[in-house]
């Protein structure tokens, strides 16, 4: 689904270049959910907005369902792939309602039966229709995420890209939004990269996981052997370690086991 090849971003710092993305290489199959992990300023977010078509100014390959993809995205890009990110309270425009948030973009796309669509959204990530007339501060946080997720599904992509989809929420909303998007890939086929600092996360909801550091990816392995702390690169090595002794749970839906990652010396 998608192939990434030499990508490289470089930004001006204080009149100077800085390189956040160097020649960073990978591929990510078609239903996989593909995790992106490293420290502040590893270049992680970087990479997800040139995916994005946010970052226009980015060297190298990229390649979505087999087709080429320039640096200005074409329309079409935007019914393929979609992008949830980190604050729902900032991702909102805070004077549009629920419906005028998801039925934009489908004006925009030129898409008929808005009506419907919008409603089908809704029950995707499992609000009520009454939810349509509602602003955003009239709702959670976690509400806020799941319109965002909505509205991301009301052109029905098949790609997502998720910027820490879950940081900005309280822990017990974060289990929900996490196990609304594990069915939302199994129910509609989606592929996902996300991006999180969370190994738990991480654990949770991808196959492989890349890891970054000073805009390099550095190691890829499998969550199997992220979840036994198992890395061939030193720096992977040391981020396994600053959580050492560190448990954390992830709820899980009905029917599923909890999965924790436990990043210890022993493990």
């Amino acid at each position: 689904m998608i192939d990434v090849e030499q990508l490289s971003v470089t930004f001006l710092s204080r009149g100077a270049p800085l390189e956040a993305v160097r020649s960073v290489t990978f591929h990510v199959a078609a239903g996989e959910s593909y995790g992106i992990v490293g420290e502040s300023g590893s270049g992680k977010s970087t990479v997800l907005r040139a995916l994005a078509g946010l970052n226009g100014d980015w060297r190298g390959r990229m390649v979505f369902a087999g087709s080429v993809q320039p640096s200005q995205r074409p329309r079409s890009f935007y019914k393929l792939v979609q992008m949830v990110f980190q604050d729902p309270y900032g991702s909102l425009h805070p004077r549009h309602t629920v419906y005028r948030t998801l039925a934009e973009p489908m004006a925009i796309h030129a898409l008929d039966d808005r009506e419907k669509r919008v409603d089908r959204a809704l029950d995707c990530v499992g609000l009520s229709r009454s939810f349509r007339y509602r602003y955003p501060h009239q709702l959670s946080g976690g509400q806020r995420q799941r319109v965002a997720i909505a509205r991301a599904l009301a052109l029905e992509p098949r790609v997502l890209l998720l910027d820490e989809p879950t940081s900005a929420l309280d822990v017990s909303v974060q289990a929900e939004v996490l196990n609304l998007l594990t069915r939302l890939r199994a129910d509609l086929g989606l592929t996902y990269v996300i991006v999180s600092h969370n190994l738990a996360v991480i654990a949770h909801m991808c196959e492989r996981v890349a890891v970054m550091q000073a805009g390099l990816l550095v190691e890829e392995l499998t969550v199997e052997a992220l979840r036994a702390g198992r890395a061939d690169h030193a720096y992977t090595r040391q981020l396994l370690k600053s959580s050492s002794g560190y448990t954390h749970a992830v709820v899980p839906s009905e029917g599923e086991s909890t999965i924790r990652v436990r990043t210890s010396a022993h493990h």
